[in-house]
């Protein structure tokens, strides 16, 4: 008997350029990548927003020191009720670090990263941040390294990271002109002295720079990250954007900055806004280009643990590491055939993306063909808890994730949190509800799509404008937002302005 096989030649044909279904690298794009590169990036969550979906990272948290001020950061400790950069709960030792990722990644068999990122930086504190690296490597070998670095003191530390195979550096890039560093940037510690102003910004750059195209010439993949701040390089991230791009940097992500004044940043008290979700948007799609964009970033905090959007930092605590009784080398085959797991899956999809159109007799059709009419882009909020797919529950989510789709596919392109600075109470400060809270968060948003959504909810959503759609529950994410947008096309309610003009 004939295998029954999925058609999909009625999808639309993929933009050029950068994957428009996707932010990060895509498995459409991971597909046409070097067999080196594909390697380094389809399990890894901060690289790939296909890997996102599957596997989990950890930030150990065993670099306090910092050589640089930033406007945007205050770095907290001892604390469990913010997430943002630069906030932990414990500071480790490089050996307590050793012991607690290897907790983590035998309990979580997605685990795939372990990344330094703070509380300050990493190469600010070498002997800690290699120390590290050079336990877990002899320990849990199968576990990508990586840094996240503000490059001051980048350069000088080429060689020690390449000796430790580390694949993956991001490198926080906010400027390329000195003028506009000296208002994000206070000071710097340079060569045994604090450098204040346009200067201090003009060395910074300059270390960025080379460390930038030091780390490509050896194969590194760079990732860089930009905070976006309005009026002050909200217009320079464009340029930003250019310059390292031609440099060879991998991946950009532009952050919105994060300014409540109950972090105590400087930012925060002098009133300087965070801009706006279209803000943020719009900044995205102009930087865009053959370069991919990192479009779902949490902005993690440096102590970070499971997949992106989660955080179970809480379950791993050094006192409850110290008492877990861990068998290493049963941890380790669980995370392989994870590994193996979710690697056939893929290439199952890419053998049936690529099967011969002579070889079905039956053919199963998921949705319709899309007429070949113009249809506006339509926002769409998803609540998931992960594996790529549909499935929590509209009261449960603490963040939405937010797609955009048009004729060209669904592409993820950033996400909303929903329970901000007021989880755990019925009201946040102002008075306003949970709910109304997070109906705002979803302004712009049509439609929302989830498992399963309460009455009250569904009804005051209607009232915002957001259509709710509880019909795609444990459905592929992509899958279900193109049947919801095809179902809006067919019913007319996509028409375009030149398609209603000419209509009319």
């Amino acid at each position: 008997m004939n295998q029954p096989v999925i058609d999909n030649s009625y999808l639309p044909p993929p933009a050029s350029g950068c994957n428009r279904s996707s932010c990060g690298v895509s498995t459409d794009q991971a597909a046409v990548l070097p067999d080196d590169l594909r390697r380094k990036v389809e399990d890894h969550p901060c690289y790939s927003e296909a890997a996102h979906h599957h596997f989990a990272r950890m930030h150990a948290a065993v670099a306090p020191a910092c050589n640089i001020q930033c406007n945007y950061c205050n770095r907290k400790y001892d604390c469990a009720n913010e997430s943002r950069p630069g906030v932990v709960s414990e500071l480790l030792t490089p050996e307590q670090a050793v012991k607690k990722t290897l907790a983590v990644a035998a309990a979580i068999p997605q685990m795939s990263v372990l990344g330094v990122a703070g509380p300050g930086d990493p190469l600010a504190n070498p002997a800690r941040t290699f120390a590290t690296f050079r336990g877990l490597a002899e320990k849990a070998p199968d576990i990508k390294l990586c840094v996240s670095t503000n490059g001051l003191a980048l350069p000088e530390h080429i060689d020690e990271l390449a000796r430790h195979n580390i694949e993956h550096v991001t490198i926080t890039i906010n400027c390329v002109d000195p003028d506009v560093g000296a208002k994000i940037y206070p000071w710097i510690f340079w060569k045994n002295r604090r450098i204040r102003g346009r200067a201090a910004a003009e060395i910074l750059i300059a270390q960025q720079q080379k460390g930038l195209e030091m780390l490509v010439a050896r194969g590194i993949l760079v990732k860089v990250n930009s905070v976006l701040i309005p009026g002050v390089n909200d217009q320079h991230l464009k340029e930003v954007s250019r310059i390292v791009k031609v440099k060879g940097a991998f991946l950009h992500n532009v952050m919105p900055l994060i300014a409540e004044p109950e972090h105590g940043t400087f930012y925060g008290l002098t009133g300087q806004r965070s801009p706006s979700a279209e803000e943020l948007k719009a900044l995205q799609d102009a930087c865009e280009g053959d370069m991919a964009m990192m479009r779902h970033c949490r902005q993690c905090r440096a102590d970070a643990v499971g997949l992106l959007g989660e955080d179970r930092g809480a379950e791993f605590t050094m006192d409850k590491v110290e008492a877990m009784k861990i068998d290493h080398e049963a941890a380790l085959a669980r995370r392989l055939a994870f590994r193996a797991k979710v690697s056939a899956e893929r290439e199952a999809k890419r053998a049936l993306a690529h099967a011969p159109s002579s070889v079905p007799i039956q053919v199963i059709k998921l949705h319709k063909p899309v007429p070949a009419v113009e249809g506006r882009p339509v926002l769409m909020a998803v609540a998931s808890k992960g594996s790529g797919v549909i499935n929590e529950h509209f009261g449960h989510a603490r963040e939405f994730l937010i797609y955009e789709a048009s004729h060209a596919g669904a592409r993820l392109i950033g996400h909303r949190k929903t329970d901000l600075y007021c989880a755990g109470s019925d009201t946040c400060g102002d008075g306003e509800s949970v709910l109304e809270r997070t109906i705002r968060a979803l302004e712009g948003c049509e439609t929302v799509l989830c498992s399963r959504i309460g009455i009250e909810p569904w009804s005051k959503l209607e009232a915002a404008g957001i259509q709710p759609n509880g019909e795609h529950g444990m459905a592929r994410i992509e899958d279900a937002v193109m049947a919801v947008w095809r179902g809006m096309l067919e019913r007319g309610q996509l028409a375009t302005p030149a398609a209603e003009r000419r209509r009319a």
